[in-house]
Parts: structure tokens; sequence; C-alpha cells
């Protein structure tokens, strides 16, 4: 797997150990996080790398199957290095598809909502062509997505490579990076700190947040599927909330006494954001299970505690 010590490659890791599979994790530790493996170090089928996919993955090991989980997913993080964001992107699709063509493997591809860029279709089905601004702040990640996905493609019509596609909208849960600059972590981290929320614009446009373990259920059902989906899948929860009734939700979630605070629209974000899962609904049977209120008190637990241990460390520091 690469990309595994991250917010979503690590749930995934568990997951993968918890059904008796052995995982090997190749992560550059960017974004990722060592602490991410705190549940799974020392399993004797668990082993963690530090490789960067921009360069060739030439491991001595034959594997049944590969996820390609890597690259920053946040605009901050992206946006911080646009053309490594592009390189991690694109090289580590075409690395990670070597490795499955020499060794025959099935090969996950996890690929974005992003490749819609901010719709004009509403909500967006896997055959919706999107709406991206190729030169905007957003272009390197959305595009280096596209671009990952036409290699998968190509190597499945060229090769016969066993290539499965996800594309994932907003996620969130534990492990999630404080400073990540999306919704979901600012919004938590603003009102346990009791701090204005910023909302942008005026807060209409929409977001769906799918829980982490509901996401991570969708991928292993598509790895699973016997005959290959014969383009991309959505993953994401329908459920659609505005902006500025999330930010509500969160203080009620939390009892904060924090203000809501609007702030000029960023460049290319997207006014709407649902999926259309109706192909995962009837490929998989999958949808998600984890109601909305149920995963953000997880994620709310979790980041209270990493807050609480930051400001301890910070204290006993002279």
């Amino acid at each position: 797997m690469t990309g595994g010590a991250g917010f979503l490659g690590s749930h995934l890791c568990e997951r993968l150990l918890k059904d008796g599979y052995s995982v090997v994790s190749l992560d550059n530790f960017h974004t990722g996080r060592r602490s991410n493996f705190k549940s799974i170090r020392g399993n004797p089928r668990f082993v963690s790398m530090e490789h960067d996919v921009v360069h060739a993955i030439d491991i001595d090991l034959r594997f049944d199957q590969v996820y390609n989980l890597a690259s920053p997913a946040s605009p901050p993080h992206y946006q911080s290095d646009p053309v490594g964001t592009l390189k991690t992107n694109v090289f580590g699709a075409l690395n990670a598809l070597e490795v499955a063509r020499r060794h025959g493997s099935r090969i996950f591809q996890a690929s974005t909502s992003e490749v819609y860029g901010d719709p004009l279709v509403h909500p967006q089905k896997e055959s919706y062509f999107g709406n991206v601004n190729a030169f905007g702040p957003r272009s390197c990640y959305d595009e280096g997505k596209r671009c990952a996905e036409t290699l998968f493609f190509e190597y499945s019509h060229m090769h016969g490579v066993d290539i499965r596609v996800a594309r994932i909208f907003n996620t969130y849960g534990p492990r999630m990076q404080p400073d990540d600059g999306r919704v979901v972590s600012n919004f938590i981290v603003q009102a346990l700190n009791n701090k204005d929320i910023t909302v942008y614009g005026d807060g209409s446009q929409t977001r769906s947040f799918c829980y982490v373990d509901d996401l991570v259920e969708g991928f292993i059902r598509l790895m699973s599927l016997g005959e290959a989906p014969a383009g991309p899948v959505n993953l994401g929860n329908p459920q659609e909330f505005t902006v500025l009734e999330f930010a509500k939700l969160v203080i009620a979630c939390t009892g904060s006494r924090s203000r809501i605070v609007h702030k000029g629209l960023p460049v290319d974000d997207p006014k709407q954001r649902r999926p259309d899962i109706s192909l995962a609904r009837a490929m998989l049977g999958w949808q998600p299970s984890v109601p909305v209120v149920e995963g953000l008190v997880k994620t709310i637990s979790y980041f209270d505690q990493l807050l609480r241990a930051k400001h301890v460390v910070s204290q006993s520091v002279p």
C-alpha cells in the first residue's frame, strides 16, 4: 500500500490486518505520520517502509493486491509543493501500476471527487466529466488525480491490469491532522478552542461527509468484486449539508462558545458537492451506515485528546 501512514491509509492498514492480510506500507512521511501506526506497530504481518513513490518501487515481495493512496489531500499540503503533488499523483500511479503489472496484482486507485471540479451537475455521477480549472490553485491535485485515472484505465486496456478506481468524497474521522485546512478539522479545532469558526463565503456551499470506517468498507467491497467495474465508482455520503449548517452542528456537538465569522471564498472552491452513489449501491451493496453526528462525536473526541496532549507537552516545556 502506498500512503499507508496517512489518515485513510492507516485505517485501511488496520482493516486489512483485521481481515487476515499481511500488509506492507510505503510512505515518505511528508503528510503521513508514524504515530498513525500506534495500534498495529509490532504486528508480525505489518511492515512499514519509508519510500517516496515518485521513485520506482522495487520490493522483492509478491503482492495479491496493491492500494495506491499516496498523495497530500488537503489544499494547504498539496499547494505547498504543487509540482511535487503532480509528481506524486502521476509518477506514483505509474510506479504502483508497474508493480501490479509485474505481479499480476489487482490494484486500487484512490481518486477524488475533486476530478469533478466546481461541478455544474448535481449530484455528481461517475459519467459527469467535470468542470476543472487546469491552471488554478487546486489544479495540481485535481489534474494529478485525473491523469492518474487515465493511467489506470490505459494500463487496463494495454496490459490487462485488474484496476479499481474509487472517487472519494469528503471523509472525516480520527487521525485527520488538525492543520490540514479542511472543513471538518478546521471547525472542530476552532470550536474546541472556543475561537471564531471561519466560514468562507456566505456558507451556502454544500458538502457531504462520510465517516472513515464507511469509506474503508467501500474500498474493501470494491476490491473484493469479482469483475472490475468499467469505470470509476463514487464513494461518499449523499447526505448534504451547507457549510454554515455544518459549522452550527460542530458548535452544538462541542458545546463551544465560538462565533461564526465569514471570509472571502477561495478561488475554485466548489459550490456544491454531493455524490450520486447509485452505482456503489447496485454493484457493491454499499452505502454509509454511520450517522454524521455519531461520526462527528468520535472525531471530536479524537481531536480533544490530541489538543489536550499537546497542551500538556507545551506546559511542561521550560
